[in-house]
């Protein structure tokens, strides 16, 4: 079965390294927050469906911020799936595996990486055709030698991840330089917070610092 997520994107995030997973409050932030991330250096975002604007907010980054990647993540629900890829997201993402909402994915033609935690969830993502997984809650769960372990058994078949859930810039290198991560998620690069607060400078120093630490490892 082929895989729900395109290869050219799997290939764009790969190259980006880092995507920045954004709490949205107010719509009016959407705009400002997408662009301090583009001028830092970051090009990958995953909007999670946690407010009542995600959607209008998707909508304007996608239209106003193009050079923006925009994908949606919680997605819980096939009703969700079918709101976001009218929207324009260009991916989603999902904490757990939801086969129904794998499913709906799939006919719906958006790029989607089901959330595992365990060897049955991979097993399970595999049945279904997917591989680009979540890994989530990424360090709760044991980091990167969890990651390396649970994910042996599977590794022939091709399979990529990538981590969320406690990362931060004193562990992103360990993450970036195991061959099974495509790319890394996190929040600590634009959290809630200094959205809520308007703060696009230091959100773009964050990015920028982000984006260094990539490349940085991937040079090596």
């Amino acid at each position: 079965m082929e895989d729900p997520f395109r290869e050219e994107l799997k290939a764009l995030l790969r190259d980006a390294g880092v995507i920045a997973v954004l709490v949205i409050d107010r719509l009016q932030d959407a705009v400002p927050l997408a662009r301090a991330l583009v001028a830092g250096g970051v090009r990958v975002m995953e909007l999670t469906l946690r407010t009542d604007c995600a959607l209008d907010a998707l909508r304007a980054i996608r239209e106003e911020v193009p050079e923006m990647t925009a994908g949606a993540g919680t997605v819980l629900t096939p009703g969700q799936v079918a709101a976001v890829s009218d929207a324009g997201a260009a991916f989603g993402v999902s904490p757990g595996l939801n086969p129904r909402v794998v499913t709906a994915a799939r006919e719906a033609g958006l790029s989607f990486a089901p959330g595992v935690a365990v060897p049955s969830d991979v097993e399970s993502a595999l049945e279904l055709g997917c591989r680009l997984l979540k890994l989530f809650p990424a360090e709760p769960m044991g980091g990167v030698a969890y990651l390396k372990s649970m994910a042996a058994p599977y590794e022939h078949l091709g399979v990529g991840f990538v981590p969320l859930g406690g990362i931060n810039t004193g562990n992103l290198p360990s993450y970036l330089s195991e061959p099974l991560i495509t790319a890394i998620g996190g929040s600590w690069i634009a959290p809630r917070d200094l959205i809520v607060q308007g703060d696009w400078s230091a959100i773009e120093q964050r990015a920028r610092e982000a984006r260094l630490l990539v490349d940085a490892c991937r040079a090596q």
